[in-house]
């Protein structure tokens, strides 16, 4: 369980799953305009939703963590807009992250 207090960004533009820390810190510093050592959670999807990366700075590094689904779909909420991310709670991000069954199986 997060803390309340820890700010959740959704990045809603999708992005290459082969990309990793610098890179992913770097869409987070000039597409999303954060700080990506901010201590928030800045999450990505990829142009098909079944991987999904979570990228956060704790105290003196990066950490990635990175899921795939088989034979599922992340869900993103209904609530995206046009700006490149939208602020998510923890409850949002836990109904991401389990994700939804395929109806294409």
């Amino acid at each position: 369980m997060l803390p309340v207090s820890v700010r959740i960004y959704l990045c809603t533009v999708p992005q290459d799953m082969r990309r990793s820390f610098d890179t992913l810190a770097r869409v987070v510093r000039e597409l999303l305009g954060q700080e990506p050592q901010s201590g928030a959670l800045y999450v990505f999807v990829g142009k098909r939703p079944v991987r999904v990366k979570v990228l956060w700075w704790d105290r003196n590094g990066y950490c990635l963590l990175y899921k795939r689904l088989h034979r599922a779909l992340f869900r993103l909420p209904e609530n995206i807009s046009f700006s490149p991310a939208v602020q998510i709670d923890g409850k949002a991000l836990a109904e991401l992250l389990a994700g939804v069954d395929d109806v294409k199986k």
